[in-house]
């Protein structure tokens, strides 16, 4: 029979086993997508491909590349991240400054809990009729909208962690020396600039990789983005028509620009990561 301390050394190595298969597995899985997206379009990817609008036949097989998308989705989630960021950071002061930890202050963050659960198809058609009901055609600026609402949960759930994360005793030395609570949300943002950073630049991820959202309200076109109120390309949406194209050469090229995704995305997480680094050397802790 084992004793009670050789149990819990058993159970000890049984659950650091699980959790290094379930770590090796993770990266094995993002491993294996970076393999084969590069794999399957390193051979079609080329420069005039990065530096061309797609053209009337790119979807045949002839000329073209997608520019338009990477500029597109470039212009959609800057602009849903600029608008969600101005919709959220107001909300996760009044959270901090105002209402604490009350009931209401629960309830907020349950709210966005649910939103951040929705679907983003849900998103899509939600702006899509919206869009209907006033009048508005497929556009940037309707893509820009439908993405931030994506975008909102996600900057409000992220920024509201990190500042909960900030020492009692600073708010509370802060209140000691008589300042007011305007006065406070600029220390909280002081403090937690790292995270927002973070923050942001995870949401802008998300908002660059989303095709459902903008399905139905951002439209697609073959031109380069030139107003805010005319149908924008996607690079999702481009990986999407390519790959539904019977031409093997036009499925190569989807993964190529998926391939374009991939890099981009995982340059804006290295990015997030190194702006943590740098910007968290003179924050309190």
């Amino acid at each position: 029979m084992m004793n009670r301390r050789q149990r819990r050394h058993l159970e000890e190595r049984f659950f650091k086993g699980v959790m290094r298969l379930s770590l090796f597995l993770a990266l094995g899985v993002l491993g294996l997508i970076i393999v084969t997206v590069t794999q399957k379009g390193i051979g079609s990817l080329s420069w005039s491909m990065l530096t061309k609008s797609s053209e009337g036949g790119f979807y045949l097989g002839k000329e073209g590349g997608i520019l338009n998308a990477i500029v597109g989705s470039l212009y959609l989630a800057a602009g849903a991240t600029a608008l969600a960021l101005v919709l959220g950071l107001p909300v996760v002061f009044y959270l901090h400054a105002y209402i604490g930890k009350s009931s209401l202050a629960n309830a907020v963050r349950l709210a966005f809990d649910v939103l951040w659960g929705i679907p983003s198809i849900v998103y899509g058609a939600f702006g899509f009729i919206l869009m209907l009901m006033i009048g508005m055609r497929a556009s940037l600026l309707g893509g820009i909208i439908t993405l931030a609402l994506v975008e909102l949960p996600i900057l409000v759930r992220t920024m509201d962690e990190v500042m909960r994360m900030i020492p009692h005793e600073l708010t509370e030395s802060t209140y000691a020396l008589g300042t007011t609570r305007l006065e406070l949300a600029g220390i909280l943002l002081r403090q937690t600039l790292p995270g927002l950073v973070t923050a942001v630049l995870l949401a802008f991820g998300r908002g660059i990789g989303d095709a459902a959202a903008v399905l139905f309200t951002a439209g697609y076109t073959d031109n380069m983005p030139d107003s805010l109120m005319r149908p924008v390309a996607s690079l999702p949406l481009a990986i999407f028509f390519q790959l539904s194209t019977p031409f093997p050469e036009v499925q190569a090229r989807a993964y190529a620009s998926a391939l374009v995704l991939t890099i981009l995305i995982l340059v804006i997480s290295l990015l997030a990561r190194l702006s943590l680094r740098a910007l968290g050397r003179h924050v309190i802790r």
